[in-house]
């Protein structure tokens, strides 16, 4: 099968193109002087571009037909990257008018992960010219990428590709085990910002996502801002920069790239039809990150909920309008697109969960209903993700709900009981973690979870004191309990973490800000917030 356009070929024409599958070249030669004269010859009669895509073993796997400017290389996706990166696959194609080898050629290089690419110059009569050739080098202090020579004709190209090719495939393999271990099945990323936010913001957000993809145990290989005047309606940044940073991401070994910024359905097919790479953003990040720490039946439902609502929208190409078709003209045939019957399925699973939801929705709503007639106060930890809550509710109930040093390290809501004198108690329950451009998706679904703070007496706001950014999630947290609909719920303010700044600055900052200092890891610390507590909750009868 030739790739590309035939039309207005001869059938003998096709046939000498189709003979070329035939070849098969020796593994030394990365082409023989008598195929480059065949391609030479059919291109000089054709006035069009040839190229073949060649295996290590020297078998052709495409000839490809272009026009008199380019040739398109086939998806090449069934063919996988080696440890060095390269795919194994090298590209000789012929140029009419002598001239070098194009950016799109350099870029198909990178982009491709070719072993070489190669030009062919076709001289006035029909025979082979100069031969133009790149291939990829390891990272290196100047920031090359490749390796571009030149030779003046194919007779003299005196190069033994089999030895090439293994020298280039250690070289490439030991820059990459330099940078990470080979063995380490992780996810390796590139993080993305393109903003127009101040540099300092756009600085922040970056620190975080770095956050984000530790805690979902990926590999961060380098981190890449640009800040723009007007984003890009279809690959957020320029195509130019897309295709630098994707080359990039390719040379240093990524298998991810994670934008910070949250992608239209638009911009993540652009840019996943550029690259082999896969591309998720921010949302899709926090999204896994969920999905991993959800244990429970209702935290599970959540995050499959929130995640097809996610994945929905996204779902792309033909097939948006057989969902309005029920038969009649246009609607006989072979029936549904695999792409509407995946659709059809996701919006069922939908359906279903969030029938599911309400009745798990119901089952909590009698378990507060028997604490409200207990008359226990109720009391609920909220807060920005990693501020220490589960910490404080350890501490404070002497129990054992899972903590760790990431963000998200819970999401399941817990409950506990704190006991004062006079035997007096207080329920603690200790909610999800809040983060800043929290995926509305994931708002919706854990309004759910949430909904056992609409009985608190009063919520327990901890702050994680150490952060420089403190002052920036006090307002994400606050910003999400109004859109909660729970701005009105009385606050006490927690500055926790005080043991990791200066003790003469924690008297400030809790004056400042009307808060209480503190250190969810040192009991003797908590006095004062028991005993605000005991009068929120008993007014003066606190003896």
């Amino acid at each position: 099968m030739i790739h590309g356009s035939t039309s207005g070929l001869k059938s003998s024409q096709v046939k000498a193109l189709e003979r070329i599958y035939q070849r098969r070249l020796p593994t030394g030669e990365v082409i023989t002087p008598e195929l480059a004269r065949y391609l030479t010859e059919q291109s000089r009669e054709l006035r069009r571009q040839i190229g073949l895509v060649v295996d290590r073993s020297g078998v052709v796997k495409y000839v490809v037909l272009g026009d008199d400017r380019e040739i398109v290389i086939p998806d090449l996706t069934s063919f996988g990257l080696g440890r060095s990166g390269l795919r194994g696959l090298r590209c000789i194609h012929t140029h009419l008018k002598g001239e070098s080898l194009s950016q799109d050629d350099l870029n198909d290089l990178a982009l491709l992960r070719l072993d070489m690419m190669v030009s062919v110059a076709v001289g006035e009569d029909g025979l082979p010219g100069s031969v133009e050739f790149a291939h990829l080098i390891p990272p290196n202090p100047d920031g090359q990428i490749h390796l571009l020579q030149k030779i003046s004709s194919i007779h003299n190209w005196d190069l033994d590709f089999a030895t090439f090719i293994r020298a280039l495939d250690v070289e490439l393999e030991q820059s990459r085990s330099a940078s990470f271990d080979l063995g380490d099945s992780r996810e390796r990323a590139i993080l993305l910002s393109v903003t127009q936010a101040p540099l300092r913001e756009a600085e922040d957000g970056m620190d975080e996502l770095s956050e984000l993809a530790r805690t979902a145990d990926v590999v961060v290989l380098d981190r890449i801002m640009q800040r723009s005047r007007k984003m890009n309606p279809r690959s957020l940044m320029g195509e130019g920069k897309l295709k630098e940073v994707v080359i990039s991401a390719l040379h240093k070994g990524a298998t991810l790239l994670v934008f910070d910024q949250d992608l239209s359905p638009v911009q993540a097919r652009t840019i996943a039809a550029m690259t082999d790479l896969k591309v998720i953003d921010r949302s899709q990040l926090i999204l896994d990150i969920f999905a991993r720490r959800a244990h429970t039946l209702d935290g599970k439902v959540q995050v499959e909920l929130a995640q097809l609502k996610y994945i929905l929208p996204r779902l792309s190409g033909k097939g948006t309008a057989m969902s309005r078709l029920m038969g009649g003209i246009g609607g006989r045939g072979p029936g549904e697109t695999k792409l509407e019957t995946d659709r059809r399925r996701i919006r069922d699973r939908i359906t279903r969960l969030e029938k599911q939801l309400k009745s798990l929705s119901k089952g909590r709503l009698q378990r507060r209903q028997r604490r409200i007639k207990t008359g226990v106060p109720i009391v609920s930890i909220v807060g920005y993700t990693n501020a220490g809550k589960s910490t404080l509710l350890n501490a404070l109930t002497q129990s054992e709900v899972f903590t760790e040093d990431l963000l998200f390290a819970t999401l399941d809501t817990s409950t506990r009981r704190l006991r004062f004198p006079k035997e007096r108690e207080v329920i603690i329950t200790d909610t999800v973690g809040f983060i800043k451009q929290l995926p509305k998706s994931l708002m919706g679904a854990f309004k759910a979870t949430l909904e056992e703070l609409v009985d608190a007496h009063y919520l327990l706001h901890v702050v994680d004191i150490s952060n420089p950014r403190f002052e920036e999630q006090i307002r994400a947290v606050d910003r999400i309990l109004r859109d909660l609909d729970l701005e009105e719920i009385p606050r006490i303010l927690i500055f926790n973490k005080i043991d990791l700044i200066p003790a003469e600055e924690v008297a400030p900052l809790c004056r400042r800000f009307d808060a209480i200092a503190v250190s969810a890891r040192q009991r003797e610390t908590f006095a004062d917030l028991l005993g605000e507590m005991e009068e929120r909750c008993w007014g003066g009868d606190v003896r």
